[in-house]
């Protein structure tokens, strides 16, 4: 008898998908993810941190603007990302957020809540809270903050792909205006106020409107820009929500993996790539995450980008070490030599995010 399933591939079947010599690099086909010779740009939760030095070390450009001056190199914040990602913008958990982060470097958007001081001298900004060096005077903190919105618009410029990874479905928004922060106030600076603080969790729909408009956004300051989505697999520190918070961080990856799929499937030049799938999946080694369950290892990340990179035109192959063996992101020592960028990813998955402040 003849049905569909006759001509489909072995990756359509799960005993054969995943026969004993499996190999993650054969995960993705179709079109390159980025193509030989050009610029990346990225942004997201903080597991999105990690493909940074990765995407270096394969000879692939990344594109970096709102870098500190060379003064003040060696006390950069080491924590929240900030220095991590295209722009100083740190870590950015939904899409609503990174919307949000380019309607006001458009001029469309200033929140009603858009400074917090915190004493007589220092002036902190609400979607950057975790930023070293507060400013000391109002006209500081304008210029700081024009700076700084004008050089993320200069990024997705500069950029012929843009990668996202989406992080959560709740959020903390004004009251006043509906702007989201991208932390509680009150956990890494600020005070939280109930009657202008509130927690908001998204749905599925609501996350597939906000993703169509910030790729709506990406191609009206960088036209044709391609974007890359992904699902961080690192569950919620802590949830809002009154349930457990095993069942709201499945609701949530949940929610945003579905939101992704769509989106891939209404907008053009939009792929969807499964680090969430890769670490979380009933395939995926126990090794994949830190003792705390929580936190990928490094082990994970390796096996995320060695996936990552084989749809990708590199300008130079990675020692095959630095994608494929088991490296502790505890002990930075246990590296294999010349793996530079499997370090730096481990340094870069130790770094605290703000999320993670809600939990102390």
């Amino acid at each position: 008898m003849q049905h569909p399933y006759k001509s489909s591939p072995d990756r359509a079947f799960w005993k054969r998908a995943f026969a004993s010599d499996w190999d993650v690099s054969t995960l993705l086909d179709g079109e390159p993810l980025i193509r030989r010779g050009e610029r990346v740009a990225s942004a997201g939760s903080c597991f999105a941190a990690n493909i940074v030095p990765y995407l270096q070390a394969a000879g692939i450009e990344y594109v970096r603007r709102d870098l500190p001056p060379a003064a003040f190199a060696d006390l950069t914040d080491t924590h929240f990302n900030y220095s991590r990602f295209s722009a100083a913008y740190g870590n950015i958990y939904t899409p609503r957020q990174a919307a949000q982060l380019l309607r006001r470097a458009l001029g469309r958007f200033r929140p009603v809540e858009d400074r917090w001081r915190i004493a007589a001298d220092l002036i902190v900004d609400p979607f950057r809270p975790g930023l070293q060096f507060p400013a000391t005077c109002e006209r500081e903190f304008d210029l700081l903050t024009a700076q700084h919105l004008s050089q993320v618009l200069e990024a997705i410029s500069a950029a012929d792909v843009f990668v996202f990874t989406l992080g959560l479905t709740e959020a903390w928004l004004s009251s006043e205006d509906g702007a989201v922060f991208p932390a509680c106030p009150g956990t890494v600076a600020g005070v939280f106020d109930p009657e202008r603080h509130v927690c908001k969790n998204f749905t599925a729909a609501e996350i597939r409107g906000d993703l169509e408009e910030l790729i709506d956004l990406l191609r009206e300051v960088r036209p044709g820009i391609r974007v890359v989505l992904t699902v961080s697999p690192v569950p919620l520190v802590a949830t809002a929500m009154p349930e457990h918070v095993l069942v709201a961080s499945v609701y949530s990856k949940s929610v945003l993996r579905v939101a992704a799929g769509e989106v891939t499937k209404l907008k053009p030049a939009v792929s969807y790539f499964p680090a969430y799938e890769i670490v979380t999946g009933p395939q995926a080694p126990a090794d994949f995450f830190e003792i705390d369950c929580r936190e990928p290892s490094a082990a994970g990340i390796a096996a995320v980008m060695r996936a990552f990179l084989a749809r990708c035109e590199c300008a130079s192959q990675l020692e095959e070490t630095s994608v494929r063996a088991p490296m502790p992101a505890s002990d930075t020592g246990g590296f294999p030599a010349g793996d530079a960028a499997g370090r730096l990813s481990a340094l870069i998955s130790q770094a605290q995010c703000e999320e993670a402040a809600a939990g102390i």
